[in-house]
């Protein structure tokens, strides 16, 4: 989004860095809430309305007095667990997974301020403490994701190339004998938009390497970086749960039935 005056909006401005620094202080204060209710016998349906709730909550007192500014989940709470790579909320009607004794869980969620997000993500085991160590490649795969994250805040900086970062987290990964998976991609953020046009790509393939673009990292960008790794092969296969997060488009289409249109209005 641009301002009145056409110019893109960017940490370049003080009042935009405050915003991003806003949300971000409300995705990781709603992190830590979401992770000290990961305990077993815990529904990951219920930790995913937690999590929302206290999204929609914490933006809703920020800039409380300019009515027009827009502000709520930009992502929202997700809890994956185990071999599910990734963004599990399920709906109210889907079967309701309960979290055991040493299930590895997966958080990830977001937060915007008039446009300027923030998201968030943290793997833990749960009943893992420090006298209850998570060990054996369970270990193995969280630390290489750490490492990882690590090297990634050090090359996403201006005037490297996006590769540099997909080198680096193969190469980490490889250390602690395991795969990214294939293909995740992190994107850059703009003002409401999460997949801006630059992107970084872990584990391609073949033919997602040829196809995908190489870029620069620019003063002012802000990357929201996805680390994702596996044990496994780092391949993604369907499994039998259902599509529940989407993301509204800027493209216009005429519903024809008023039951459509009504769908289409509540999640407006």
């Amino acid at each position: 989004m641009a301002d009145k005056d056409g110019s893109e909006r960017t940490i370049a401005e003080i009042e935009v860095v405050s915003k991003y620094k806003l949300a971000a202080d409300i995705v990781n204060g709603a992190l830590k809430k979401v992770i000290e209710k990961c305990v077993p016998g815990e529904s990951v349906l219920n930790l995913c309305e937690f999590g929302d709730n206290l999204l929609v909550t914490e933006t809703t007192e920020a800039y409380k007095t300019d009515k027009e500014m827009k502000k709520g989940v930009a992502f929202p709470t997700c809890v994956s667990v185990n071999n599910c790579i990734c963004h599990y909320s399920p709906l109210k009607s889907e079967k309701n997974l309960i979290l055991n004794d040493g299930d590895l869980v997966k958080i990830d969620l977001g937060a915007h301020i008039d446009g300027f997000i923030a998201v968030v993500a943290h793997t833990l085991v749960v009943g893992a403490s420090v006298e209850n160590k998570v060990t054996g490649r369970k270990a193995d795969v969280i630390t290489a994701a750490h490492m990882a994250s690590e090297a990634a805040l050090k090359i996403v900086v201006p005037g490297n190339e996006n590769n540099a970062m997909t080198e680096a987290v193969q190469k980490i990964s490889a250390c602690y004998k395991c795969k990214p998976i294939e293909g995740m991609l992190s994107h850059q953020l703009k003002q409401f938009k999460i997949d801006g046009e630059k992107t970084i790509i872990q584990n391609p393939s073949d033919v997602q390497r040829k196809d995908h673009e190489k870029c620069e990292f620019e003063n002012y960008e802000v990357y929201a970086v996805d680390i994702l790794i596996s044990t496994g092969e780092g391949k993604g296969r369907e499994k039998d749960t259902r599509t529940t997060v989407y993301k509204k488009t800027a493209e216009m289409y005429q519903l024809k039935m008023k039951a459509s249109r009504e769908i289409g209005r509540a999640h407006v």
